[in-house]
């Protein structure tokens, strides 16, 4: 692999507080301080002026649907799409068919992943047998087989034993947990938030207290066993404070918030368009607001996109028979950079932090950093660029998109993995 030069970009590191006008050195799939002047002869070089450098994104929130999903997403289509837009690691939620809850459907996923994936998939493991909230799943042999976190995301745990023993457990083995906060007898048939918007378009409303209820419980769980909760996808104003109050208790509680739920609420739903349809539904305008205040003070302390991939097919349905989740990947920078820098005034290293360094360092994974020595990963980003996202031409094998057809700002014009271009601003380098 010759060496590679990326000139003249705006080089933003959070983890080394690096924003400056500068190159970006690689030799052998690693960053380098400096190349020798043979090296700088013979390297290949991007011009990347007028472009953001900053190490490739990390997303710990995906579902890539395989195994037994594949209609829908797979692991070679997921991770062409996280290339796509400038994610570079990117952790796997375990409600495939069957789910990920053995050392088996674990080795089966890795597999797949060294044979298709173009950038870096992670896998995690259920917290229960099938994920049903009965019996705790084998910890200990999921987390020799490399999962990087526990999780029934999709199907959150309503026992509260059966959820302190997980927290027990995890702890052990030094495994994360993450939590989908749902308290499932509060949201039966419900299918968007409750509030005015549900009474008006007689949909069955899902009250915000069914995510603080068991925000709380997570909370309470975390402070009594020591072990590390994740919170996924908060959505309700309430719910940021309880972390936040938490977090100055030093409870080892992390949250997530994702791209939809800071930039949408659920006035989006006024003409029943099933692409708008998510869980956590989307909420008030100030749920929205809180949200971004807790990105911006650390109370939440990163984004996922909650990628879930649906096929037409089974999105076209009435409101209420049609599955939650949407397309997040290839839009989610922009629609990042769209609410916290232009609306919000963020600074672009605090963004790209909450997509880089942030995530990694929750879940210990090597990356987020231009450091030399370290993997080059990277993605190169023209911050003021518009296009417009077309979800039917994307890398998905889905299109549920509530983006499709919008001009958007900010786009990826290069991703790399160990050195290497996978994306080109075009196509995919597999």
């Amino acid at each position: 692999m010759s060496p590679l030069i990326i000139k003249g970009a705006r080089v933003i590191d959070p983890a080394a507080q690096r924003d400056a006008k500068g190159d970006v050195f690689i030799k052998d799939g690693k960053f380098v301080a400096s190349l020798s002047a043979a090296d700088k002869k013979r390297a290949k070089k991007i011009d990347a002026a007028g472009l953001v450098a900053c190490p490739g994104l990390v997303d710990i929130h995906v579902h890539f649907r395989e195994p037994g999903q594949t209609h829908k997403e797979t692991i070679a289509t997921g991770s062409h799409c996280a290339a796509a837009g400038g994610f570079t690691t990117v952790v796997c939620m375990p409600n495939t068919s069957p789910v990920a809850d053995n050392a088996g459907t674990i080795q089966f996923i890795n597999d797949a992943i060294r044979r298709d994936a173009v950038v870096k998939v992670l896998p995690t493991g259920c917290i229960t047998v099938g994920m049903k909230g009965q019996a705790l799943a084998p910890i200990g042999s999921l987390k020799r087989m490399g999962v990087v976190a526990i999780t029934d995301d999709g199907d959150c745990v309503q026992s509260n034993e059966l959820m302190r023993r997980a927290c027990e457990y995890a702890k052990m083995f030094g495994l994360p947990l993450m939590d989908h906060c749902q308290d499932h007898s509060m949201t039966q048939g419900a299918v968007m938030n409750e509030g005015v918007m549900s009474t008006r378009l007689g949909l069955r409303g899902w009250p915000n207290a069914a995510e603080d209820l068991i925000v709380s419980r997570n909370v309470i769980l975390s402070g009594y066993t020591g072990a590390h909760i994740h919170l996924q996808h908060i959505s309700s104003k309430l719910s940021v404070e309880i972390i936040r109050r938490a977090k100055a208790r030093g409870v080892r509680i992390t949250a997530e918030a994702t791209p939809h739920h800071i930039a949408l609420t659920d006035e989006a739903l006024a003409g029943y368009d099933t692409n708008f349809k998510m869980n956590p539904p989307l909420r008030t305008e100030a749920d929205r607001q809180e949200i971004i205040a807790g990105l911006r003070d650390g109370t939440l302390d990163c984004i996922g996109t909650d990628h879930a991939p649906h096929t037409d097919y089974e999105k076209d349905k009435e409101f209420d028979y049609a599955p939650n989740g949407i397309l997040g990947l290839e839009t989610a920078l922009a629609v990042v950079l769209g609410v916290l820098v232009r609306e919000q005034k963020f600074k672009l290293p605090q963004v790209v932090d909450l997509m880089t360094r942030k995530p990694a360092a929750l879940l210990g994974l090597p990356a987020g950093t231009l450091a030399p020595g370290a993997a080059a990963d990277l993605c190169l980003f023209d911050p003021a660029e518009k296009w417009r996202y077309d979800a039917k031409a994307g890398f998905s094998k889905s299109r549920n998109s509530p983006w499709h057809g919008q001009t958007l700002t900010g786009r990826v014009k290069t991703t790399l993995v160990d050195g290497r271009v996978v994306f080109d601003g075009a196509k995919i380098k597999a």
